[in-house]
């Protein structure tokens, strides 16, 4: 095959195939004597492999398993497909807890309207003091969530004080929520982000519903990946047992 048989199939230029091949993507190429590219069947594999493996877990993680795989550090290579594994769960973790974290704050608010609403119905900012007792947490927990990203509250100009406004406090309850429930101030952190650059009940719910999508296709790509890169994988001689067998010869076209 010529550069330019690899590139049709996908509509990239030829170019990005002798850039794959370089940033070893690619297995390297045989030259004809006249120093032209020659491309088999097993470099048609593996640049189906890592176009796929690139929707499915970025083009940095992408890259570097098809590296580890030329490299003969097939684990490594796995690692990174197990990573990206976990972090798609984790991720499917924070929606949920997200939707039930909403769920419940409207749940107990009695609101079916804008969870950006105060859940207490009352517009008055409070004090930290005044949201620790309502939490029936400490200040210093608060100030804590403050520093690790959770909580925003803007400042009395007078008296610089923090005033927890309505905003805040559906943070500081979601956090709360989500701290029974075990999660780390880091993954909080990311949930409630989410939320607040939501907007309202609409807004959040298109947003919910467009991550999910998101992760669904992630993991359908995953699935793509997966097949093209057993592919690679058995032309490179790797059985699924574990053992190598003697690699495929796949004649030049």
């Amino acid at each position: 095959m010529r550069p330019s048989d690899l590139a049709r199939e996908h509509g990239i230029s030829t170019q990005a195939v002798r850039n794959y091949e370089r940033d070893g993507f690619l297995p390297p190429a045989e030259r004809t004597p006249s120093g032209y590219r020659i491309y088999t069947e097993a470099h048609a594999a593996a640049l189906r492999a890592y176009l796929s493996l690139v929707p499915a877990h970025g083009h940095s993680a992408a890259g570097r398993i098809m590296n580890a795989l030329h490299d003969g550090a097939l684990d490594d290579a796995l690692r990174t497909v197990d990573r990206g594994h976990g972090r798609l769960l984790r991720d499917r973790e924070t929606l949920d807890a997200v939707r039930g974290a909403v769920e419940h704050l409207t749940a107990e608010s009695g609101a079916a309207a804008d969870p950006s609403a105060d859940p207490a119905a009352d517009p008055r900012p409070r004090t930290i003091g005044e949201l620790a007792h309502r939490l029936g947490l400490t200040p210093a927990t608060l100030r804590n969530w403050e520093d690790a990203g959770i909580l925003t509250p803007a400042r009395d100009p007078a008296t610089g004080y923090r005033l927890f406004r309505a905003g805040d406090i559906r943070d500081a309850e979601l956090a709360h929520l989500l701290r029974r429930g075990g999660y780390p101030l880091e993954h909080i952190a990311t949930v409630v982000d989410q939320i607040r650059t939501a907007g309202g009940t609409g807004t959040l719910a298109r947003a919910l519903e467009d991550w999910r999508r998101r992760l669904t296709g992630q993991g359908l790509a995953m699935l793509d990946a997966a097949t093209h890169l057993s592919r690679y994988l058995s032309l490179l001689g790797h059985t699924p047992s574990g053992r190598t067998a003697a690699p495929s010869d796949a004649p030049a076209t």
